[in-house]
Formats: C-alpha cells, structure tokens, sequence
C-alpha cells in the first residue's frame, strides 16, 4: 500500500479553508479572540507566512497519522512488517478483495471524527485547564480540530 502524498496534502490545506470559516468574526473568530485574550489591534502584526507555513506542516503531521486510523488497509499492511515484497500470497489475496473496502469520505469523516472527539479535544481540553482557560475555549478550539480531523479523514480515506 502506497502513501497517497497528494491526498496528504490536500487534507493538510483543508485545515485553512476551515480555519479561515471558523475563526471569521461572523463565525467563531470573535469568541476565540475574547477567550484567549487577543486582540489584533493592539501589539507588532504576526508573522502569517510563517504561522501559515507552520500551520500546514503540523496539519501534514497530523494527516500522515491519520491515513493509518482511516485507511483500514494499513492494519493488514502492518500485519506483514510493512513489506510488501515478503508478504504471503495471502495477503494478495485478501487484498485483493478488500483492498478498496471502507474506502469513502463517509467513511473517513467518521473515523476522523472519532479521533477528533477522542484525542484532539481531550489534549485541547486538558492544556486548557492548566492554562486556566475557559470552557468556552476549548469548545471553540476543541470543535474546529474534530470538524478538521473530520475533514482530512474524508479527504484521506477517499482518495484511493
């Protein structure tokens, strides 16, 4: 099994596209700002290449461990050591007939939601309280990554 880089990629830069909805002041961007306590007309500009730049590299990170929670393939794959050169002839065969199974943006948005839930919001949701931030916080930022995750997972897991 291949890694679709492409697929990757394109997951890594929906994070934008979400991020640039969610954190519009029409949407959530006004809630977050107050809960962290940023304000954009007070101190130097950011640097938004870089945090852009940045942003893309993290969510590429994110998307390579990803593609093994969405793509149920990689367990088989894992199953032989990852070579597929010293696999048995089983494993052509049973991926032969599953080797596309599962493979749909459902499917991945699904499991990337879980994932989400499950592991972003309880480690957003823990820096929170040692950071003494608010509920609404994590809520805000806790939402953005299990939509994102949701997201990437589709993107992943129906890009065969």
């Amino acid at each position: 099994m291949e890694i679709n880089f492409l697929a990757l990629l394109l997951a890594a830069l929906s994070t934008l596209v979400v991020g640039f909805i969610w954190y519009n002041p029409k949407v959530f961007g006004t809630i977050w700002m107050k809960e962290t306590g940023i304000n954009p007309e007070e101190g130097e500009k950011p640097n938004m290449i870089m945090i852009f730049g940045v942003s893309v590299l993290y969510a590429f990170f994110i998307a390579f461990i990803l593609q093994t929670v969405t793509i149920h393939q990689f367990g088989a794959l894992g199953l032989i050591g990852g070579d597929v050169a010293t696999a048995k002839p089983s494993y052509t065969a049973f991926m032969a007939d599953y080797g596309d199974a599962f493979r749909s943006f459902k499917h991945g948005a699904l499991h990337g939601t879980m994932t989400g839930l499950f592991l972003a919001l309880p480690v957003i949701g823990t820096n929170a309280l040692y950071e003494k931030r608010s509920f609404k916080y994590t809520l805000v930022t806790g939402g953005f990554w299990i939509v994102c995750f949701a997201i990437m997972g589709g993107i992943i897991c129906a890009m065969k």
